[in-house]
């Protein structure tokens, strides 16, 4: 039986709005054209910690504050997600897409809702069903932390 991939994803949040990543459109990749956290594969030798570093800096060319934190582990047979969690500390058009389709900051009621709009796809597209729950425990867990002085 095969050994379920590792990954480490990220939480990014602002403003009480999260940063998401509409994944590539390709077939052969988990969640294609699917709203997804940023993060991506653990590679050997490499700690999940180490591992979202790496990928966050890769993908956006951000790096992550001395600051973040494991959120929780989510398992299902095909990949173990390691998510931890992070603030934002640069505005949104400081980020560069280095992979993916397209990124945005979500609402919490378009995480709730399940889809978003991206402009570079031109339609909504899902959430990624398990990225979807991650983000909703993360609010659920951090209600109180999240209120901003809007």
């Amino acid at each position: 039986m095969n050994q379920p991939t590792q990954a480490a994803i990220a939480i990014l949040y602002r403003d009480n709005k999260f940063l998401m990543q509409l994944r590539d459109n390709i077939p052969t990749i988990r969640f294609p054209g699917y709203w997804a956290l940023f993060g991506g594969h653990i590679e050997p030798g490499e700690t999940p910690e180490i591992a979202v570093q790496r990928e966050i800096l890769e993908e956006i060319g951000y790096k992550l504050p001395s600051t973040f934190s494991f959120f929780g582990c989510y398992p299902d047979e095909n990949v173990v997600r390691h998510v931890f969690s992070a603030t934002l500390d640069i505005e949104f058009n400081q980020l560069v897409l280095n992979e993916g389709w397209d990124m945005a900051i979500l609402a919490p009621s378009d995480i709730c809702k399940g889809s978003y709009y991206s402009h570079n796809a031109k339609e909504e597209r899902l959430l990624a069903p398990v990225h979807q729950l991650i983000l909703k425990n993360f609010m659920d867990n951090n209600s109180q932390k999240l209120i901003t002085n809007n």
